[in-house]
């Protein structure tokens, strides 16, 4: 039986990939991350307000890709590789959780020295987006969640999930053999589709390089073991920024009505659901979506310049 390497390695594994040109590899909360400081397209003096990023489980920099281009008109744009996927260094259990997160990520910013206007989180990221600026973490003017896993899994899979995740994430031979598995070129593909999203060619062979490897495998894992979503929902009603909330109206992974649940915690948020979109909307249509952001951050009096103090 053969099996991937264990770490990704970015000189070898990340050739072509997206927004290359922009990585830089940074020192923070004890580990190593992959960043990419995306300036835009005309920054210089004054510069451009900047945009976080932050992508989900099992995910990387690379489902940016599509919006990149569209925001960084307007935006610095800064995303990083969460703890352990991508390009990222595997961390200590305590970066799997999602305070734990929002620290780590918090000290990214803080290394790199900019201070968000908007947060962007995809799925599990719009958590961490959203524990942040309720933490004091960050301060932006608006959150936009992206099919956001905000809510805590019910029924039966609340007592079970986390269970075997912390199971599989504890036995050593789990990560390398879902690695083994996803070598099976229709794999990834089979299990894009099962999120609701069909998504370009290219994209599916970003995530097939991404699962892989067992040390990505071992990191989406690692946050479904050591994720607790119950504070969030208890805390999201403090939530002191407007908040919008796209969904996927084909999503099989958020169903679109949780996130009318969320509006209903959250005073003033506002949900935009999108028809004939999945999970991963933001990568099947991002001129949509982007359009989406873009007067999010109109109405939330985004300067078009950054702000000091």
């Amino acid at each position: 039986m053969m099996f991937a390497e264990r770490t990704l390695d970015f000189d070898r594994d990340g050739q072509g990939w997206p927004n290359r040109e922009a990585s830089r590899f940074v020192e923070a909360a004890g580990i190593r991350w992959h960043v990419q400081d995306i300036p835009g397209k005309g920054s210089g003096e004054p510069s451009l307000p900047v945009m976080l990023l932050i992508h989900g489980t099992g995910a990387a920099t690379h489902s940016w890709r599509g919006l990149v281009p569209l925001l960084r008109d307007r935006f610095r744009l800064v995303a990083m590789d969460l703890p352990g996927h991508g390009f990222t260094q595997r961390p200590p259990t305590e970066l799997y959780t999602m305070p734990g997160m929002a620290r780590g990520v918090s000290a990214v910013l803080a290394k790199l020295d900019v201070k968000p206007v908007l947060a962007v989180g995809h799925s599990a990221g719009a958590a961490v987006a959203l524990r942040m600026a309720l933490d004091g973490l960050i301060a932006p003017r608006g959150v936009v969640s992206l099919a956001g896993a905000l809510r805590p899994y019910g029924g039966d899979a609340a007592r079970w999930l986390s269970p075997v995740a912390k199971l599989l994430f504890l036995n050593p031979f789990t990560p390398r053999l879902f690695a083994w598995r996803a070598g099976d070129p229709d794999s990834v593909a089979r299990l894009i589709r099962n999120t609701g999203s069909t998504i370009d060619p290219a994209g599916v062979g970003n995530y097939r390089t991404l699962v892989n490897n067992p040390d990505h495998v071992a990191a989406a894992l690692g946050m479904m073991a050591n994720w607790d979503l119950q504070p969030l929902a208890r805390d999201l009603p403090k939530l002191a920024v407007p908040l919008l909330l796209i969904a996927g109206r084909n999503d099989r992974t958020v169903k679109a009505e949780d996130n009318f649940v969320t509006r209903d915690l959250v005073p003033g948020a506002r949900v935009e659901v999108l028809p004939n979109l999945g999970h991963l909307a933001h990568e099947e249509a991002p001129e949509v979506v982007a359009g989406l952001i873009l007067r999010f951050a109109e109405e939330t009096g985004v300067p078009e310049t950054a702000t000091t103090g």
